[in-house]
């Protein structure tokens, strides 16, 4: 009967289907998006009465705006979902698929589900702390076609932070998804069957990246050291500051620069077209080839293992050392993309 009610509430908030978007749509035949994200912000807080309306919406130069994480969490900032009637729900999905692609709107309405999963595997003692409707909806300063305005849609293993002038997007750092089961081991729900992995191609590239280096090659992209336990800066404002290190682009076979750009290009694709093409065009002014990959761990899924990739304009962490839920070793990940020019459209130096 839980699982029946799982499904269900997935199935009220849009998590179980993910259509292609008009603005999708829109961007491939090159007109102009039908939902822009003024549009789906002002529709979804036009939903929520006086209460809800204060919680789902902070100044936009509050410190509220630049805290997050993905860790579980009592309460956040903004309004959950499971707090929400069912025009509000489907409003606010409508909200965060006007924000991202198809492909990230897939996976991170999957992250979700997987609440779903981990309830089932921990037991009744995590109904309340296993939900996938804990997931918070903000919106930050005043909507509109001229101001300077944010959104957030943040919970377990889910942070995605937006700044916006107009309905134009300028940052979307950071961007962390992560997934526990990585894979699934048995079937559990609808759309949740075994064998699973919400974050394969984040995973398997890096892995078919690494078997493709010679032994010269994976010594220089070999971390130094021991095995990291978590990404770097997690929950910090501003990504770490570090130089990049590694074996560089530069120093790679065509082959293995079309690699490194698959794993870039399982990250980038989860924003919009407009602004994975923009990080892309960052990329190039910077250099592919300063670009740099970095592995510590096995080489292999079941066993700890980390990558780091980075160039002047971003980085990338990604992390499987955690065991599930169940007790599967190295089955529990974390990916993120930061801006090495600052996250929350906020430079460096501004913490």
């Amino acid at each position: 009967m839980r699982l029946l009610i799982t499904a269900l509430v997935l199935c009220s908030v849009g998590i179980l289907t993910w259509p292609a978007t008009q603005q999708e749509q829109a961007a491939q035949d090159g007109k102009k998006p039908a939902n822009p994200v003024v549009k789906t912000a002002s529709e979804f807080l036009a939903t929520l009465d006086e209460k809800q309306k204060t919680q789902a919406t902070v100044a936009y130069d509050s410190e509220k705006r630049v805290k997050w994480h993905f860790i579980p969490l009592d309460t956040r900032k903004g309004l959950p979902l499971m707090e929400m009637e069912p025009a509000q729900k489907a409003a606010a999905m409508k909200l965060l698929k006007s924000l991202v692609s198809n492909v990230g709107y897939e996976k991170a309405t999957k992250i979700m589900g997987l609440e779903g999963v981990l309830r089932k595997l921990e037991g009744p003692t995590s109904h309340e702390r296993r939900n996938p409707e804990k997931y918070y909806f903000t919106v930050f300063g005043e909507v509109g076609p001229k101001s300077h305005w944010g959104v957030s849609v943040e919970g377990h293993h889910l942070s995605l932070n937006f700044v916006l002038q107009g309905n134009k997007i300028v940052d979307s750092t950071p961007q962390f998804f992560a997934t526990n089961p990585a894979e699934l081991k048995e079937d559990y729900l609808p759309g949740y069957e075994k064998g699973l992995r919400v974050l394969r191609e984040e995973e398997q590239t890096g892995f078919d990246l690494l078997a493709s280096l010679d032994a010269e090659q994976k010594k220089q992209a070999t971390l130094p050291g021991d095995l990291p336990q978590e990404i770097r800066g997690a929950g910090e404002p501003q990504p770490p500051t570090g130089e990049a290190v590694g074996l560089a682009a530069a120093e790679m076979q065509p082959e293995q620069k079309e690699l490194l750009k698959a794993i870039m290009t399982a990250y980038t694709s989860k924003m919009k077209p407009g602004v994975s093409k923009g990080r892309w065009e960052l990329i190039e002014k910077g250099g592919f080839d300063k670009v740099a990959f970095a592995w510590s761990g096995a080489d292999r899924l079941g066993v700890g293992h980390y990558y780091r990739i980075q160039g002047p304009t971003f980085v990338i962490e990604f992390i499987n050392v955690q065991a599930d839920a169940a007790g599967n070793p190295a089955n529990h990940v974390h990916c993120v993309w930061r801006d090495m020019e600052g996250d929350f459209d906020l430079p460096l130096a501004a913490k």
